[in-house]
């Protein structure tokens, strides 16, 4: 593809997204498409000679279209939400044309240093104690691909602290006769917690499930009891996850609790607020991070609701050396003349590739501004306190939690229903208005309870959107 070709199809490309970022909301929200129903209209081998672009995107349009789900659509009220914006699509396409690996200050300068500077912003415009002041409570900053990955760093953080780096260098076999180490957290922890734990070898046997009060958020003097029964047993207690904003029900773990916890019995502390750490943009919901000065580390996801695209998660460490001392690995073709004067961030996570992604981050709190981010993550909260009050006026519709920031979970719940036909039925209910494909939700299960979620958070998301997720609902259950 010469220039002049990749010009004509960059317009066309661009124009088509211009497009759909306008009017998405005319698709089905959840893909209608049955497994190996796009499968089947891929050939079973690469073509031997080259294609013309304009049939590989009418064939994209044609074959791979009717199986997308799509995130961003307006009545995307499922999961939480995964964001993008134009400024953030434009700074993705300028990443992919300068195909950057920031592994390295050398290996690109400027994408290590706006990295640097994005995350100063970042902890600013969420009231984060950030940067170098010789204080030992001030955070640093890197961008991670997704929150699952900075909690596996942080997992493993803690356990080369508790082991004084012996894992790292003897292997857990090596520690035979010390008393496993334990992991601690709320049920309503993300899977990701689960899932770190066995990549880092703690092992799921060792995760210690706390209590959670009425709220569903984690009980700090349960924590207390739990760490000294292991204490007690011979067992090490490493390390608390505490979660702001759960994947259930976004409740919010008592970190100015919690941290003196976990201080005074020396454990690592992360927290994981993926979603509901861009809230705290807000200075009015600044307090679900009050306590954070307690923690070790912390990420929270602009991919999730500071409408910056899949991938990018922003990961802070309080003890950048710790961290580095942990992941890095230093052979001769990746040292460089700089490497006393700068940071190289290939030195702080997993993987050693790493892509420009701080260029679509710079995008996006430019062209929104810190007021328009404010705005807009202001609204998406009211509009869930509004579709909470609607919930709870109606006589045969329940509220299931509290609604803190964005997420009502409820259900639809007549007297004269049981229990069990309560669950069946408002599955039944989430999964006719799905296939209708006007809005898209999902669920929890809340004490055994199937219950509905919205989660509102999408960019091109309107009260008029949430009004007829509402009016969806309501209308089929009279179906």
């Amino acid at each position: 593809m010469d220039a002049a070709e990749f010009r004509r199809h960059g317009h066309d490309v661009i124009d088509w997204i211009a497009d759909y970022l306008e009017n998405s909301e005319q698709y089905p929200v959840m893909s209608s498409s049955r497994p190996g129903e796009t499968a089947a209209l891929i050939p079973d081998h690469a073509p031997e000679e080259s294609e013309d672009m304009s049939t590989i995107l009418a064939d994209f349009r044609r074959d791979i279209l009717p199986g997308v789900t799509h995130w961003n659509h307006p009545r995307f009220f499922a999961y939480f939400p995964a964001n993008n914006s134009a400024p953030s699509v434009l700074g993705e396409m300028l990443s992919a044309a300068l195909g950057v690996n920031a592994m390295l200050w050398q290996t690109s300068p400027a994408a290590t240093e706006l990295e640097e500077k994005m995350m100063a912003w970042l902890g600013e415009l969420i009231g984060l104690p950030y940067g170098a002041d010789g204080s030992q409570d001030r955070f640093h900053g890197v961008i991670q691909d997704t929150a699952s990955t900075a909690t596996l760093c942080a997992l493993v953080c803690a356990r080369e602290k508790c082991t004084a780096f012996a894992v790292n260098a003897v292997g857990a076999a090596g520690l035979a006769g010390a008393g496993a180490l334990r992991l601690y957290c709320s049920p309503e922890a993300h899977s990701s917690v689960v899932k770190g734990a066995k990549i880092a070898g703690f092992g799921s046997e060792n995760i210690v499930l706390v209590d959670v009060d009425e709220s569903r958020a984690m009980d700090a003097e349960d924590l207390d009891r739990r760490i000294t029964t292991d204490l007690t047993n011979g067992l090490i207690p490493c390390c608390v996850v505490a979660t702001v904003g759960t994947t259930g029900t976004t409740a919010i773990d008592p970190l100015e609790r919690i941290g003196p916890v976990a201080r005074r019995h020396g454990l690592w502390l992360h927290v994981d607020a993926a979603l509901a750490g861009s809230a705290a943009i807000l200075p009015e919901k600044r307090w679900i991070l009050n306590g954070v000065e307690h923690a070790d580390s912390f990420v929270f996801n602009p991919h999730k609701w500071l409408f910056t695209n899949f991938d990018c998660s922003a990961y802070f460490v309080k003890d950048p050396e710790h961290l580095e001392r942990t992941m890095a690995i230093n052979p001769d073709y990746l040292q460089t003349d700089r490497d006393r004067e700068v940071r190289n961030f290939r030195d702080w996570g997993i993987p050693l590739g790493r892509r420009f992604r701080a260029l679509k981050l710079w995008f996006v709190l430019r062209n929104f501004g810190a007021r328009r981010l404010r705005e807009k993550i202001a609204g998406h909260i009211a509009l869930a306190e509004e579709f909470s009050g609607w919930v709870e006026a109606e006589p045969d519709w329940e509220l299931m939690a509290p609604v803190p920031l964005n997420t009502v979970c409820f259900r639809h719940r007549p007297t004269a229903w049981s229990e069990t036909e309560c669950n069946e039925r408002n599955k039944d209910l989430m999964d006719r208005v799905n296939a209708a494909g006007r809005i898209y939700l999902t669920h929890t299960t809340l004490d055994g309870r199937f219950t509905l979620r919205v989660a509102i958070g999408q960019t091109q998301t309107e009260r008029e959107h949430v009004v007829e997720a509402w009016e969806v609902l309501r209308e089929a259950c009279n179906q």
